[in-house]
């Protein structure tokens, strides 16, 4: 067993395990354009387009039914009108003919009821198209996370992840189903109006069309002022939810340092940020609506006048003026209703745009399409060699240059060294949390590059400093890692890391239910936990990050037999800072500032009065 390294220079960070890199920010990227979003997010509509056509043909026909109300409704007025004024002119025979009217008011409302049935028809249709789309969404988003690379959530805010995946895609959803429906109802009706609008009067049409330049004007004006509001606005959420996880996550230490009012302040600087952005785009987007009733009223005034001397010179009956007014109301508000989703469209795209961005993030480097099938485990080794392998977080920082080193089957490696020298760097280079920069590494000869991650990882067993445990029983939680482990084998690994005496203790045992924090069992037994569920998997390759660093000095020396018996027979890599746990190991690495400045055994090292020298001396002083 050997390690060879050349010279490296400090890194940035990163070797403190798998929290966010020093210096690193989240990506700066111009925000898209409204159009381009927009286009985008309705292209998500493409699988669907069947359904969309029979949403416009129900669309079509509920509106078709709706607009011929107004003209036939003028008919009955035509109707009324005429018979009374041949009452007051005593024409003989003259008077409203009811029968008339009845018929002609019994179509308006078969028609109405029609038009209303295709559009319950066409809502339940549409309801279905969105959900499935946002569905789609949700999933691809679910997937992209899977393969983005770790370097991805080191330069990503928890919170700002968290608000894209669910604030963000909610509200892409909300601003689908809400305008969608809308928006088509608003063209249809529109459409169906002028050709009614037309067949009345060619001139009040005219009159009526000049509302449309106008209202485009204003509503691009507006709306393009209102979209980086919103853009500022989701980005402003997104920050405000990054510092409230933080906040509450550590809640305790926040208390014990006494810095609430700090966190307080933080909290409302944010949520002013937020409320100025927020309150500005719907201040900005609420413009419109008041400008298109303005246009709409203007438009009604024109129409009724000009109408009303159409009736004076014999052109154009009552019936048709008022249907024409109708049909005025009818094709201005649609464009109102338009203007006033600008708003929640402005919101959504901007949504849209925080999600795609998501979405377009550079992935891991994907599987080999040779890749080399895994061998049967009894037939793993578990040799892991480094050949001049060089890496660095950030490229104007090298951290790793040509490092050589191999691990042979069965010896315990120990990597010891201050916080932030690089120790957990090289563990997450063995399991392909981020891709070398140059060399290579092989597992049992073959490079790790050519393994499938699923099957690299399936041979590791890995405990961290940071605990981690789900929502779920204790079983469950052992279980994780072995999908499918008998109760027998679960208990027997929970005994080998004598995780069984305190589980024996709990009302429930091992069926037990603890929180995703693990706040129902102590920082000890939880870490005792993730050794257990290591302990089950019995993998070839074992990686412990400061696996003991939160249980009491006796329930170490057992997790240290515990840990002794799990290393037999396979080989283990061990990050520790206290250096008793370490004395046994084949090989001791020391690093500085990213580099390996020794190596041995204990005992050597020792005779070196070196780094590592300095190391045990500083823990053991007082002692001695």
């Amino acid at each position: 067993m050997s390690a060879t390294t050349t010279t490296s220079r400090p890194q940035g960070g990163g070797g403190g395990g798998f929290g966010r890199i020093p210096g690193m920010t989240a990506p700066v990227s111009k925000p898209k354009s409204f159009g381009s979003s927009a286009r985008r997010l309705m292209g998500r509509l493409r699988p669907e387009r069947a359904k969309l056509v029979a949403v416009v043909a129900l669309g079509v026909t509920s509106i078709g039914f709706s607009v011929a109300g107004p003209k036939i409704l003028g008919q009955a007025t035509d109707i009324i009108f005429n018979g009374v004024l041949g009452r007051l002119r005593h024409v003989p025979g003259a008077g409203i003919d009811f029968t008339a009217l009845a018929h002609v008011l019994a179509w308006v409302i078969g028609l109405y009821l029609t038009s209303s049935v295709f559009s319950w028809a066409q809502g339940w249709l549409l309801n279905g198209v969105v959900q499935r789309v946002v569905y789609r969404l949700r999933s691809d988003v679910e997937d992209k996370l899977h393969r983005l690379p770790l370097r991805y959530f080191d330069g990503q805010p928890r919170g700002e992840v968290l608000s894209r995946v669910t604030n963000d895609i909610d509200n892409v959803a909300q601003t689908l189903q809400q305008t969608l429906s809308q928006l088509l109802t608003s063209v249809l009706t529109v459409l169906g109006v002028l050709v009614m609008m037309f067949s009345i009067s060619p001139l009040l049409a005219v009159i009526a069309l000049l509302v449309i330049p106008a209202s485009a004007v204003i509503t691009a004006r507006i709306g393009k002022r209102a979209q980086k509001l919103f853009v500022a606005q989701w980005k402003n959420t997104g920050v405000l939810n990054s510092h409230i996880e933080e906040a509450f996550t550590g809640h305790q230490l926040v208390k014990v340092f006494g810095r609430q009012r700090e966190s307080e302040a933080e909290f409302r600087r944010r949520n002013d940020e937020l409320f100025g952005a927020a309150a500005g785009a719907q201040f900005v987007s609420g413009l419109i609506m008041p400008a298109m009733m303005f246009l709409s009223n203007l438009s009604y005034v024109v129409v009724a006048v000009v109408g009303g001397l159409r009736i004076t010179s014999g052109g154009m009956s009552l019936g048709e003026v008022q249907a024409f007014l109708q049909y005025s109301r009818q094709f201005t508000q649609p464009l109102t209703q338009v203007a006033s989703m600008a708003n929640l469209m402005q919101s959504g795209v901007a949504s849209a745009e925080r999600v795609f961005e998501l979405l377009d993030a550079e992935e891991q480097k994907p599987d080999a399409t040779d890749a080399v099938p895994v061998e049967d485990p009894a037939q793993r080794r578990g040799r892991v060699e480094f050949e001049n392998v060089s890496f660095s977080y950030r490229t104007d920082q090298p951290l790793i240059e040509n490092l050589s080193l191999v691990a042979e089957p069965g010896h315990t490696v120990a990597i010891v060294g201050p916080t932030g020298a690089g120790k957990t760097t090289l563990v997450n280079l063995i399991m392909r949390f981020y891709e070398l920069d140059s060399g290579r590494i092989t597992l049992d000869g073959v490079d790790i590059t050519r393994l499938r991650r699923e099957d690299l990882r399936s041979q590791v067993g890995m405990v961290l400093q940071d605990t981690w445990l789900f929502g779920g029983t204790i079983r469950d939680n052992i279980a994780y890692g072995k999908p499918g482990a008998t109760d027998e084998e679960i208990v027997a690994a929970a005994k080998a890391t004598f995780v069984d005496r305190f589980v024996r203790t709990l009302p429930d045992g091992y069926d037990t239910v603890i929180d995703d924090e693990g706040s129902n069992v102590s920082a000890g037994e939880k870490q005792l936990l993730t050794i257990a569920r290591a302990f089950l998997a019995s993998p070839s390759l074992l990686i412990l990050d400061e696996a003991t660093s939160s249980v009491d000095t006796r329930t170490e020396r057992l997790v240290q037999n515990a840990m002794a018996a799990l290393r037999s027979s396979r080989t283990s890599f061990v990050i520790a800072h206290r250096l008793s746990t370490i004395r046994d190991a084949d090989l001791i690495l020391v690093m500085e500032s990213g580099q390996i400045v020794e190596q041995g055994t204990h005992d050597e090292l020792l005779e070196a009065r070196g780094a590592y020298y300095r190391l045990y001396s500083a823990q053991f002083a007082a002692t001695a």
